[in-house]
């Protein structure tokens, strides 16, 4: 007889990202479903950690990170958004912003609470909420503008609401919420006196002249929104997990103390690392990663096109959800099965994005990728 399994468990299943992983490397095909960002890693960042290491910083870290780390990222804020942060108390560097995210959760959440997220939304997101007890409360957001409607967001919220989860920009949508869709958040938050959790870990993945806007800049949100990022994708170091959260003193030594009971730390060289690329790398690295990302965007886009899987053109981030309908398949997880075959290419299935069936004619692709390998896709795509 097998020993019985916790309860938990059945809450937190292998995502679909994962799951064309693994199916894309028994084939050893070309894996654009996992955002692995497989580009080159900066150069002050991989001295800063190897330095590290040469002196001798791989011991553990206090619980809320290194202080090199933390006032580089104090400093870039202010810097970048005018945005006043204390490294010394409002900074929690965790493993990963999905660390960071996991540990605000616990922090702020309790059972049966519910959280509203936006649809099509981060599968990781709605495991974490899943596994603590929290319930999702869904808001649709429609492709290509993906509007935020008040109405939609005031009918969401019941008296267990705690809190408005924002991924800007978002995965797997590309959406960057404007100014306007952010003020509507930040009303809907203050009038009902609701947390909110923001992930921008994708921040400077911006086109089209949009810009990336955290919510805690607006007035009156500083103070209930805890600001999740991290350096996995602007580094292209998704292995280290080096992520952080920014919020109050009093809430950011709760989430730390969370941080120091599940991680401990992040690795403490890893960390020096990413220090010195954020204090070295300034706005001309990240304005030549937009730039650089637009081109591999309209490259991946345009071949999506002439296959006949019509690209949703994403405003952030580096996922295109692209119409998968003229793929044969019953869903969308037959339909990347048969891409996969046909092509070598992996995509996620849009069903790993939606509540219900609304993304199983969806297919999501990453477009992180070195440009030798990018062309190779559009040649390969070609077989459709």
């Amino acid at each position: 007889m097998p020993f019985q399994m916790s309860s938990l468990q059945k809450a937190v299943l292998q995502s679909e990202i994962r799951s064309m992983t693994l199916a894309c490397n028994k084939i050893n095909g070309i894996n654009l479903a996992q955002g692995i960002c497989d580009c080159p890693l900066p150069a002050p960042v991989g001295d800063g950690a190897k330095d590290a290491i040469d002196k001798g910083i791989n011991t553990y870290t206090r619980f809320d990170g290194r202080a090199e780390l933390r006032a580089a990222i104090a400093d870039k804020y202010r810097a970048f958004y005018g945005m006043t942060v204390d490294p010394e108390g409002e900074i929690v560097v965790s493993c990963g912003a999905t660390g960071a995210f996991y540990c605000t959760c616990l922090a702020l959440l309790n059972p049966g609470d519910e959280v509203i997220v936006f649809e099509p939304y981060y599968g990781y997101h709605i495991n974490t909420l899943s596994m603590l007890g929290a319930r999702a409360k869904f808001v649709r957001l429609d492709p290509p503008l993906w509007h935020v409607s008040v109405d939609a967001i005031a009918s969401a919220v019941t008296p267990r609401t705690r809190a408005i989860l924002v991924n800007t920009p978002a995965n797997p949508s590309g959406k960057v919420f404007s100014s306007g869709d952010l003020e509507a958040i930040a009303a809907a938050a203050k009038k009902r006196d609701l947390w909110v959790i923001t992930d921008e870990i994708y921040e400077h993945f911006v086109y089209d002249d949009r810009r990336h806007i955290p919510l805690a800049t607006l007035p009156g949100m500083r103070e209930r929104t805890v600001t999740l990022s991290g350096l996995s994708k602007t580094f292209s170091i998704t292995g280290w997990r080096i992520g952080y959260a920014i919020c109050d003193k009093q809430y950011a030594q709760a989430i730390g103390h969370f941080n120091d009971l599940v991680y401990v730390c992040a690795p403490a060289p890893l960390q020096m690392g990413a220090a010195r690329g954020v204090m070295e790398l300034g706005q001309d690295y990240y304005n030549g990663l937009s730039l650089e990302f637009l081109q591999k965007r309209s490259t991946l886009c345009d071949a999506l096109a002439a296959a006949g899987l019509t690209p949703i053109v994403p405003q952030g981030a580096y996922y295109v959800l692209a119409d998968m309908t003229r793929v044969p398949g019953n869903n969308s997880r037959e339909k990347a099965m048969t891409l996969l075959e046909k092509t070598g290419i992996a995509c996620v299935p849009g069903c790993a994005f939606y509540h219900d069936d609304a993304g199983e004619n969806l297919g999501r692709f990453c477009f992180a990728k070195e440009e030798a390998v990018i062309d190779e896709v559009c040649n390969r795509l070609k077989r459709l």
